[in-house]
């Protein structure tokens, strides 16, 4: 036990050791140290103003302040991504810019883009009504041109109550033309405009309701697409021309026109008028699109500006409002003089984070030191490992399980070498392998040009799991090489097979097998028994009793775990009525198993394990006959079995008990803080209050320790079975491969045609790509994943901890992109 306790630690077997500390910070250099404390990223501030809400914090302006300048970069952002320019990634830094200062700056630039907006799109409106209009001219002249058998003065446009008619004298053609004469109670008139494609049938249909067909429809598609002003997209327009009859035909039209959105000109019917106006049109159509190019260029001039400094801008403004959301969390002390604050470190940064405070101060020119000292903590502290970029993935996959318990066994020590193991276990095959990691390199050379790309979400994910597809691939291979499979196939690598034919052809290999002449063959399976007879049988043999071998060892693994957790806090009760009964029960019933399959391997035996395991329980004191493997094997087998009755009730009674005698004894001050490693408080959260540690239900620490032994005791088995997996997946994958190699790629082979060839070789190449090397590695992955959640991590781990998330501007910036 001692030896064990002098042992060096292991890295990332056991989290950081964190400490609680109290800051207390003069107001001058509150914000400054704050800063540097977000630089340096390792202090988890608590939340000392929890109970108030977030606008009775006292830089609640100033948090305000920071949310509009965020709202107001964003405009900046969109607006220059609609420009269709590209803001400065890495711009030239500028001095140091007061918030004052860009808060008027960014007031400044919004007012003017917002103005800069309103003209252009006023000139844009314009625009597009003028280019209306001249479309109108040219489609509408047409019908009128052809239409001359109406009368002149039945052929007027709108009347006054439609275009306005008091221009003065001296006003142009253009003006002119929108005047009309006066109403005619009766007479054939038209009304033209132009109408979006998508509503065109539907507003001729409403048209010929509302006057009972008494008009006549005339249309033309537009020559050129048109922008809407709303969405600024380019829309297909339709040119109508409506003939009609009365007074009361025109106010009908007229209000549908407005109901579709239907822009209606006046046309005059004079083809001298027409060509006029046309050209006053097309004049000032003209000079619209100058003043728009100026218009277009000076805001992209201005948006270019902006978008040169942006980027800082806005890392300025996160990291004020970042600054100011952790003061928010300090509180002021009774003199209003000093902030108060307290929070999570590890041990190791205590240097580094008083060094950032002492030039805070001096930087800050206070004449008042901040003060910097440790807490005693009533709750646990969050759960802090370094990783690197290697091990980082495989942390990953543990704590999406659950986060560690502080200072708690951490499972990705061995998830890093036992995920990609029992991953191959499934999927090995060593061609297959190869093209992973192929994948595996790509992602890992081109890491540092990825890693600052945006990806979508399965990119990233396979980018941040590169280094674990890299293992997974390397350990595919080594298990295909066991397996001889290469795309199904085998090869003779490590020399020549250890079998062969009866007779020379061969032809009797299926139905009547090999026989061996030579030594094993040296590495893996001998590539002999693809085709035979017996290696349906043979390999399933094989692979069902190395996946119960893992399994019971991988077990035996967590349940060892749970014992160092155990002396790691203290805790001899676990050890005594948790660990051992434990390692007795599964290693009396499946280490034996374990056991007898090794046995059977070295000896050759004919013994039927099946047999050997159902008869230990319905008849122990029965002759095992031809299914002995070894002397001794009976009496040894009672003993097992005993062992595990016993180990039951030794796991469920005898602690509950023990837990109340010294709760007991420890309020009659016999043995006062004895329970302190016990499990009364080790499942007491951060948070929980020193009272809970004075209650003690012994039902529901009876009715627990129950659950725990039975769950364990049906886990044993079912765990065991689930372990089977590993065969049934390398059964599955090697099947797969088979089958797609065999017929298909073989049988298209099997043609002299080059088209059926090769039609083969890329269904093969589909098949491999998307469903061996897609489907099955997704498959196994998501299997070996519950290997390691269920039946490897329940043995010790209790993941009920939480992360350490110190203040840091890094972090910040990562959860941004």
């Amino acid at each position: 036990m001692e030896l064990l306790k002098n042992l060096p630690e292991m890295d990332l077997m056991r989290s950081e050791k964190m400490t609680l500390v109290q800051l207390i910070i003069p107001v001058e250099s509150a914000h400054r140290a704050v800063s540097y404390l977000g630089d340096l990223g390792l202090l988890q501030f608590r939340d000392l103003n929890d109970d108030k809400s977030p606008f009775q914090r006292t830089f609640v302006n100033q948090v305000k302040r920071c949310a509009e300048m965020s709202r107001k970069l964003r405009f900046f952002k969109d607006q220059i991504h609609k420009a269709g320019l590209l803001s400065s990634v890495r711009p030239t830094l500028q001095p140091d810019v007061d918030l004052e200062a860009l808060e008027t700056q960014l007031a400044e630039h919004e007012h003017e883009l917002i103005e800069m907006n309103a003209n252009s799109e006023k000139l844009q409106q314009t625009y597009n009504e003028l280019l209306e209009f001249k479309i109108v001219l040219q489609k509408a002249g047409v019908f009128l041109v052809s239409g001359k058998i109406y009368e002149t003065a039945e052929g007027r446009e709108l009347d006054d109550n439609v275009y306005p008619s008091d221009y003065p004298e001296s006003a142009s053609l253009l003006e002119q033309a929108t005047q009309s004469g006066p109403s005619i109670s009766s007479g054939l008139r038209f009304i033209s405009g132009i109408i979006p494609k998508s509503k065109v049938l539907l507003f001729e249909r409403m048209l010929f309701r509302a006057t009972r067909g008494n008009l006549l429809f005339n249309q033309a598609p537009a020559d050129d697409l048109i922008m809407d002003p709303v969405s600024s997209e380019m829309v297909e327009k339709i040119v109508f021309v409506v003939f009609f009859s009365g007074e009361q035909a025109k106010t009908k039209i007229l209000k549908i026109c407005e109901a579709f959105g239907a822009n209606c000109y006046p046309v005059p019917e004079d083809l001298t008028k027409q060509n006029q106006i046309t050209q006053e049109v097309l004049s000032r159509l003209a000079e619209l699109e100058t003043t728009l190019d100026v218009g277009i260029r000076h805001r992209n001039a201005a948006l270019h500006s902006i978008g040169f400094h942006l980027t800082i801008w806005m890392n300025m403004v996160k990291r004020e409002k970042a600054v100011f959301d952790t003061l928010n969390m300090l509180n002021f002390d009774v003199t209003k003089k000093c902030l108060v604050g307290e929070g999570w470190c590890p041990i190791f940064a205590k240097p580094q984070i008083q060094e950032a405070l002492q030039r805070a101060t001096f930087d800050s020119n206070s004449q008042v030191g901040i003060i910097f000292h440790v807490m005693d903590a009533v709750e646990s502290p969050p759960t802090y490992f370094r990783t690197n970029t290697f091990t980082n993935a495989y942390q990953e996959i543990v704590d999406a399980y659950g986060v560690a318990k502080y200072q708690e066994a951490n499972p990705a020590v061995y998830t890093v070498i036992t995920f990609p193991f029992l991953f191959a276990v499934m999927f090995g095959d060593w061609g297959h392998g190869i093209c992973l990691l192929l994948g595996a390199l790509i992602l890992i050379a081109r890491e540092g040009k990825l890693s600052s790309q945006k990806l979508g979400s399965f990119m990233e994910m396979l980018f941040g799991g590169r280094y674990v597809l890299l293992l997974m691939s390397l350990f595919s291979i080594y298990c295909g090489l066991i397996y001889n499979e290469f795309f199904s196939v085998p090869y003779h690598i490590f020399g020549d097979s250890a079998y062969k034919c009866r007779d020379l052809s061969c032809s009797d290999a299926y139905t009547v097998g090999l026989i061996k002449y030579r030594d094993a063959y040296p590495f893996g399976v001998d590539p002999s028994w693809r085709g035979s007879r017996s290696e349906l049988p043979f390999l399933n043999s094989l692979k069902m009793k190395m996946s119960i071998l893992f399994g019971v060892a991988q077990m035996n693994l967590g349940i060892i775990l749970s014992y160092f957790n155990s002396i790691f806090f203290n805790n001899s009760l676990d050890i005594r009525y948790q660990f051992v009964p434990q390692m007795i029960f599964l290693n009396s019933l499946f280490g034996y198993l374990s056991l007898l399959i090794i046995i059977k391997w070295c000896t050759g035996s004919q013994a039927d394990l099946y047999h050997v395991m159902i008869y230990m329980f319905l008849s122990p004191f029965d002759d095992l006959g031809e299914n002995e493997l070894f002397w001794g094997q009976r009496p040894l087998q009672i003993l097992l079995l005993l062992s595990a009755l016993v180990a039951v009730p030794w796991m469920l009674f005898p602690k509950p008990f023990i837990l109340r005698k010294l709760h007991s004894e420890r309020f009659q001050g016999r043995t006062y803080g004895i329970l302190r490693s016990s499990e009364i408080d080790i499942d007491s959260e951060h948070g929980s209050a020193r009272q809970h540690e004075e209650e003690f239900n012994f039902s529901e620490v009876f009715v627990h320790q129950m659950i725990h032994s039975i769950e364990f005791v049906l886990g044993s088995v079912s765990n065991t079975a689930s372990y089977l997996r590993l065969w049934a997946l390398s059964l599955a994958h090697s099947e797969l491969s088979t089958v797609f190699y065999e017929k298909v790629l073989l049988l298209a082979w099997g043609y002299e045609n080059i088209l059926i060839r090769m039609v083969g070789l890329a269904v093969f190449a589909f098949a491999t790509a998307f469903i061996l090397l897609m489907m099955e590695t997704l498959s196994a992955f998501l299997h070996a994943l519950r290997l390691h959640w269920v039946e490897f991590q329940n043995k010790f781990y209790g993941g009920n901890g939480y992360k350490f998330k110190p203040f840091s501007f890094a972090a910040i910036a990562d959860d941004e992109d």
